[in-house]
């Protein structure tokens, strides 16, 4: 395979995810990748496929991954499927990409990393989020040191709806823990060095149809790290900030697309020793203290989140690079979820 050309992919599921979200990324990188198959039960979309992209499309699954052409396989289908779909691909020797959460089971994650090291075959999970510009701002704040020790990290995903799809269903692994909640676990994970974290949880189900939770919190500390405190409902009509970073020198808050942190710097401040006194007006302790302040806001820009994904993906296949996200790596963030699952017997 010259190294020049793009990477052969083919796509199973072409619901939200396989065509939304991979398919327009593909369509935006047609120097690096090219979709030559697609998979599906359902014929109209299959057809909606070979017009709009001149594709071969596969009814059967068996038959998409008997197609020599297909390089990489992307996993979108329905969350059920991930793991057993995933393990097929890796056996058939195709390189995959699977959709987010990896699997509802820390055994189903086991045994696709077992296979993926047992057939050589590159497997990796769509975490897309964590190339986010946002995230990777707050990271370059933290590790700034401006906010001092970070004491704690509040990160929301607050809405107010009620759904009645596949995903509010626990048969097919649906809830909001594992369609955003991993979003957040890995960002989460992420901030705190990967260390093995407590983990508390609270699931509730509120405005779904299903059987599935649809309002998340979760709390997580790991010793030397912040407190990280996650909340994900769909029965929140006033959302608030997306980001809350608190730490000994000051403070980021913000959304997705704008964030601003104000600090003290403490060599500018008086010292202090402990009084033990009465203050002379009757109050508490205070001081003047100089804030300096920055902002954020994401700028326009043609790379996606998803496109910086599967750039590094193709540097990976292409030209050798390591591996950004690895499942093994992953594998943590559902062993989390697993923990919570089994803590609200949900």
């Amino acid at each position: 395979m010259n190294n020049n050309e793009p990477i052969q992919v083919g796509v199973v599921g072409l619901g939200r995810s396989g065509w939304n979200i991979h398919i327009r990324t593909f369509r935006n990188m047609t120097d690096k990748f090219r979709v030559v198959a697609v998979c599906d039960i359902n014929e109209a979309r299959l057809e909606e496929a070979k017009t709009s992209l001149g594709c071969k499309t596969y009814a059967r699954y068996e038959d998409f991954l008997g197609d020599q052409e297909i390089e990489l396989v992307v996993v979108a289908t329905p969350t059920y499927l991930h793991s057993p779909y995933s393990i097929m691909a890796l056996k058939s020797r195709k390189k995959v990409v699977c959709e987010k959460p990896m699997a509802t089971t820390t055994k189903d994650a086991d045994e696709m990393i077992r296979v993926s090291k047992e057939t050589g075959s590159l497997l990796t999970v769509f975490q897309n989020r964590r190339y986010g510009k946002d995230h990777i701002k707050v990271k370059e704040v933290i590790a700034s040191g401006k906010l001092g020790r970070i004491v704690q990290i509040r990160m929301t995903m607050n809405s107010f709806g009620r759904r009645w799809d596949w995903q509010t269903l626990k048969e097919f692994g649906g809830g909001s823990l594992n369609n955003n909640g991993i979003h957040l676990l890995d960002r989460a994970l992420q901030l705190m060095s990967e260390k093995e974290p407590e983990v508390f949880c609270h699931l509730d189900r509120a405005l779904t149809l299903g059987d599935a939770d649809d309002h998340v919190k979760i709390i997580l500390k790991a010793p030397g790290e912040p407190l990280v405190d996650i909340e994900l409902t769909s029965a929140c009509a006033y959302p608030i900030e997306s980001w809350l970073v608190m730490g000994t020198c000051g403070t980021l808050i913000g959304t997705p697309s704008e964030l601003k942190w104000k600090y003290i710097k403490p060599e500018e401040l008086s010292p202090r020793a402990v009084d033990k006194e009465p203050t002379p007006d009757r109050s508490y302790n205070r001081e003047d203290l100089h804030w300096y302040e920055e902002t954020w806001k994401e700028e326009d820009s043609l790379i996606t989140q998803e496109m910086a994904f599967y750039t590094d993906l193709y540097r990976t296949i292409r030209e050798g690079a390591p591996l950004a996200v690895k499942p093994e790596e992953v594998r943590k963030r559902i062993a989390i979820i697993e923990k919570c699952h089994k803590m609200n017997n949900l």
